[in-house]
């Protein structure tokens, strides 16, 4: 009997024993691997060079992303260019380039293989006009927008602006930012002969420059005084308004790449993604993260509710 009670004695403190190392070892591996994570060393650096054009209105965003990319990645190089969604499209199809910007689904550009490229949505933008400060006006009804663009309406006080002259500026229909004006400020009227630039810097630039002048841009151009953004029919174009669909002239800003993405080009378009730029580089820009549109809309420009 005595000798059963200090088996027993002896089995309790041996599983005490081990019960208590288990308990020590849970918490040395815990510990070691937050201390791990945190000493990791950095995965090896994207090296290479990756080329990008088209969208004039998804470039300031594509340059800052490159800029932070780049600095995370010093043997990276990535090179951002402009000239307008259908040169994106149209270089990106054609292996010119590794990512075609644009602002339009490749599917609603004329000779664009759209089943040979990959669409990757990197944010939303909205589009409005711009006018010249000294035109006199802040907010435009839809109908009046539209008698100006097709040349209906040629002076500022006809629609409760100043005696003004008004000089419309368009960018080419080349231009992803022109084709989401038209289609959806303008209900797809053409507008009148004017002035047309290529890029939406020079647009803005010559809207400030000249009395009277109106044309369009994304918002991510407001960033100053020199030319003024219309709210049309009372509703501005800020993240509420667009979220909701409240405000119907935004797009989504595609990058597109010929079959899936590969080397830079994807860890770049990964990085564009992540919760930081999302979440801190696309407001400080003047973009909207996708997942914030409480609303959809397809390559016919259909919108419907999430």
């Amino acid at each position: 009997m005595k000798k059963a009670k200090s088996l027993a004695l002896f089995l309790v403190m041996a599983a005490i024993l081990v019960f208590a190392a288990a308990c020590g070892n849970s918490g040395d591996d815990k510990k070691s691997t937050g201390g791990d994570a945190k000493k990791a060393p950095k995965t090896a650096e994207v090296s290479g060079t990756a080329t990008a054009s088209g969208s004039t209105a998804l470039q300031p965003l594509a340059q800052a992303v490159a800029e932070q990319f780049m600095n995370d990645n010093t043997k990276a190089e990535i090179q951002v260019q402009g000239g307008g969604s259908g040169t994106g499209l149209s270089q990106v199809a054609q292996g010119a380039v590794d990512m075609g910007n644009s602002d339009v689904f490749a599917e609603e550009k004329d000779g664009i293989p759209a089943k040979e490229l990959t669409d990757h949505k990197v944010a939303v933008v909205a589009m409005t006009a711009a006018v010249n400060p000294k035109a006199g006006i802040t907010d435009i009804s839809k109908d009046n927008l539209k008698k100006v663009f097709t040349g209906k309406v040629k002076n500022w006080k006809e629609v409760g602006g100043k005696d003004m002259k008004i000089t419309l500026v368009n960018r080419p229909e080349s231009s992803g930012t022109r084709a989401t004006f038209d289609k959806f400020a303008l209900d797809g009227e053409k507008p009148a002969e004017g002035i047309t630039e290529d890029s939406s810097n020079t647009v803005k630039k010559i809207i400030s420059e000249t009395d009277g002048a109106i044309g369009y841009l994304a918002t991510s151009y407001f960033t100053d005084d020199k030319v003024t953004q219309l709210s049309i029919d009372g509703v501005k174009a800020d993240e509420g308004n667009v979220t909701s669909g409240k405000f119907p002239v935004w797009a989504y800003e595609h990058v597109y790449t010929k079959g899936e993405a590969k080397g830079v080009a994807k860890a770049f378009l990964d990085y564009m993604m992540t919760d930081a730029v999302q979440n801190e580089v696309l407001p400080k820009q003047g973009y909207i993260a996708v997942t914030k549109m409480k609303v959809e809309r397809d390559a016919t420009g259909k919108v419907t509710n999430k």
